[in-house]
């Protein structure tokens, strides 16, 4: 294939993800195309968004400037009025099989049909979502990982009938945004969510059994693989309801007992506490998510 060339990205959803993802367009220098389901939906992303650079400012992670470039770069839209104009669209709406269903579909009817269609997804079925669609050779995943400023790498995914020209576009667009991508075949869960779930899961048994405490075990793994974060707090920091409904449905898809759910999870989660969001999950955290439980000697500086 040719050069291929992007100069405005649509994504349609924004929430934390469509709003990270958005960001990272913008600062690629590209122009993006926000859609969100209604004018006063579209106004309150524009209002998070802006508070959320803001914040970087103030911690001179960015300069006011900088702000004001992305900003300028991103329309704010409840409507599809300029969407033919994008060379890639990326939905990032909640992670519901009907839902991505449903706007693929609506996507399908109204785009070019060289334009690729990309879901974003850590679970679904790529080609299952595709499945009915007019084109659905021009639809394929891309799984960005949490959190999306700071992680350098980006699944992207075939299903059984991407193309091969969709798929390199989603490929450059990766790079454009400064990330490595995986080229993934559709399997549950994918490479890194498989692997990371069984991880975490086998972490919380470990605390459940009563082997250790969720301190002690991150910190072992920190400390022992050089780990930037442990599991557990990782887990908190997704959402512990996300991570227990990943779990089932691959448990659910697989049949392997790996990830079969542990019972501390589903405790948890039934008590409300799911994470840093909720200020309690394995730890606790304070309005601004910070740690509030560590101890002085929690890690240690080595020489």
């Amino acid at each position: 294939m040719g050069t291929i060339e992007l100069h405005r990205v649509a994504v349609i959803g924004g929430g934390i993800m469509g709003r990270s993802i958005a960001t990272k367009v913008s600062q690629a220098g590209l122009s993006v195309f926000l859609k969100e389901i209604s004018p006063e939906r579209a106004q309150e992303v524009q209002r998070l968004l802006d508070e959320a650079l803001q914040h970087q400012v103030e911690r001179w992670t960015l300069t006011g400037a900088e702000k004001r470039a992305i900003l300028s770069r991103i329309e704010f839209t409840a409507s599809y009025e300029g969407i033919e104009s994008c060379q890639l669209v990326i939905e990032t709406i909640h992670e519901n099989f009907q839902d991505k269903k449903a706007l693929l579909t609506e996507l399908d009817g109204m785009l070019n049909p060289t334009v690729p269609i990309v879901v974003n997804t850590s679970t679904l079925s790529i080609t299952e979502l595709a499945s009915g669609l007019r084109f659905p050779e021009r639809v394929l995943g891309m799984h960005f990982l949490y959190p999306v400023p700071t992680t350098r790498v980006v699944e992207v995914v075939r299903g059984q009938v991407t193309a091969n020209e969709p798929f390199e576009v989603a490929r450059h667009f990766a790079r454009v945004l400064g990330k490595v991508p995986i080229e993934v075949f559709e399997s549950p869960g994918f490479v890194t969510t498989r692997v990371v779930l069984a991880l975490v899961n086998e972490a919380m048994y470990v605390v459940m059994e009563g082997v250790a405490s969720a301190a002690e075990v991150d910190l072992a793994m920190k400390l022992g693989y050089e780990f930037r974060m442990g599991p557990l707090e990782w887990a908190d920091r997704v959402g512990l309801h996300k991570i227990l409904t990943w779990l089932q449905h691959l448990f659910d898809e697989t049949g392997d007992p790996k990830f079969r759910p542990c019972p501390l999870l589903r405790k948890l989660v039934r008590a409300g506490h799911t994470g840093a969001r909720a200020g309690k999950g394995f730890f606790t955290y304070d309005a601004n998510r910070n740690r509030t439980d560590r101890l002085p000697d929690d890690t240690p500086q080595l020489a």
